[in-house]
């Protein structure tokens, strides 16, 4: 099968991130007057953005799997991934079909399913992304892809400039490039671990959260600052109501999957076991307040209690107030 001769591009998996690298795929195929992207998701109308563009439901992924020769995965973890792919394999001819999962799953998981895959004589790449969902909805993210050449030939055209900034080519063997999205999970996790105990000592100093996020910005820039202002501008506690950048449970995944594999390999991660204790404190002060969504960067607000600050910081507290006063009105 050619990159040119594919029968169908189908999706499946349409959370905030799916949705958004769908959404990129689909504007592709009809500025190239290609069959138009086929999508199945548990939940239906999370598809209703992709019908707008003249995107495809369908019922089952059975349904899907059997129209289409290149089939994305965006999925949650682990468990998800395993329950989609026993789905695929229940379609009775996956010859030379090309699966990509953009799921961040341990690197043990991402071989277990190139091997069930391949044993039905299918292609599998593991291409997870690194960013957040506004740099998915841009075209911005950084994908890592990994797996047989032939297949990541097929797929190219759907990573650079489409679902991502620029594609990294690890591999031949999936997993690969798993353990670096979970590597690069990691020094995320760090940073940000990193970022808040700095932002907590400025702003209980008087230094000013402000005078370090201008030294992030011209000294620091990319992680760093974007970090920094994800904790000042409040993202770490979205407003209720509004989804996460980055959700917790999924970053505590991440988290968990990083100190794993580091423990398969004889060493540790002693900043993620710091980040992942903040983190789970974090799941805790969410449990605590009806299950309020946060961001995986809410480890900044246990830093700030154990400096004797509150969860919310002063700008959550004026923005949340501000939500209530205009809510009451």
């Amino acid at each position: 099968m050619a990159s040119t001769t594919y029968r169908g591009v189908g999706w499946i998996g349409l959370g905030s991130m799916g949705c958004a690298m769908a959404t990129n795929v689909q504007k592709l195929l009809l500025r190239e007057g290609r069959p138009v992207l086929k999508f199945w998701n548990r939940t239906a109308s999370r598809g209703a953005p992709l019908v707008s563009l003249g995107a495809s439901g369908c019922d089952s992924i059975e349904r899907l799997v059997t129209e289409c020769d290149i089939i994305f995965i965006s999925t949650s973890d682990d468990t998800a991934l395993i329950s989609i792919v026993d789905q695929i394999l229940d379609v009775q001819k996956l010859d030379g079909k090309v699966f990509v999962d953009t799921t961040t799953v341990h690197p043990n998981t991402t071989k277990e399913t190139s091997d069930r895959l391949k044993s039905r004589s299918a292609a599998f790449i593991a291409a997870p992304v690194f960013g957040a969902t506004p740099a998915a909805e841009s075209g911005s993210v950084l994908m890592a892809m990994a797996g047989p050449g032939k297949a990541v030939e097929i797929v190219a055209p759907f990573g650079k400039g489409v679902i991502a900034r620029d594609v990294m080519v690890v591999s031949d063997q999936p997993e690969q490039a798993s353990l670096l999205k979970t590597l690069g999970n990691f020094i995320v996790a760090g940073t940000m671990e990193i970022i808040g105990e700095a932002q907590v000592l400025a702003e209980k100093s008087k230094l000013g959260t402000g005078t370090l996020e201008k030294l992030l910005e011209l000294n620091f820039p990319g992680l760093a600052h974007s970090d920094s202002t994800r904790m000042t501008q409040g993202v770490y506690l979205p407003e209720e109501g509004t989804s996460p950048w980055s959700n917790l449970n999924l970053g505590i995944k991440d988290v968990q999957h990083g100190i794993s594999c580091a423990k398969d390999a004889g060493t540790r991660l002693r900043v993620a076991e710091v980040a992942l204790e903040n983190m789970m404190r974090a799941k805790d002060f969410s449990d605590a307040h009806g299950g309020r969504p946060l961001d995986s960067s809410s480890g900044y607000g246990i830093i700030r209690q154990d400096a004797g600050l509150d969860f919310e910081s002063d700008f959550v507290k004026e923005r949340d107030a501000k939500k209530q006063h205009g809510d009451s009105k």
